[in-house]
């Protein structure tokens, strides 16, 4: 049975602030996904509450709706990505914040496919490791690193 929870963290050295803005503001994204699959979303979405959702289109060119289903500005966040006008489909993306202080934070990224019922998207769910949210962490640092 593979692992539906996969998680990776990682210390940067920024603040917590600096880095949820990064995470928060979906035209960021894809300047720090290491899974290389976020294209563009459009600038203006910034997320502020459970219930927003915002619009991302991947590297294949598809169109993704991301539902927040957690929210706590500047330490937590959590959405699920459908198609556009479909119910999500059981995977959830969660980042969470640490403040550690002296300008530095734990940064938690969270894949969560236990939910998923879509057999076709399991193939992908399995390949998407720690290592791979790690990547998004690594990347997350060096720009957090590059604006501070």
């Amino acid at each position: 049975m593979t692992e539906r929870v996969v998680s990776a963290s990682r210390e940067i050295a920024a603040a917590a602030s600096e880095i949820f803005e990064l995470i928060a503001d979906p035209s960021q994204q894809p300047r720090w996904d290491g899974n290389d699959n976020l294209s563009q979303a459009a600038a203006g979405q910034r997320i502020r509450s459970r219930g927003d959702m915002f619009v991302m289109t991947n590297t294949s060119g598809n169109v993704r709706e991301n539902h927040v289903v957690e929210f706590v500005e500047g330490r937590r966040v959590a959405w699920t990505p459908a198609e556009p006008g479909q119910t999500p489909p059981g995977h959830l993306w969660r980042w969470e914040l640490e403040p550690l202080g002296d300008g530095r934070t734990l940064v938690t990224h969270t894949y969560d496919w236990t939910n998923l019922t879509d057999e076709r998207r399991i193939p992908r769910a399995q390949s998407t490791t720690a290592d791979k949210l790690r990547a998004s962490l690594d990347r997350l640092a060096g720009v957090a690193s590059e604006q501070g």
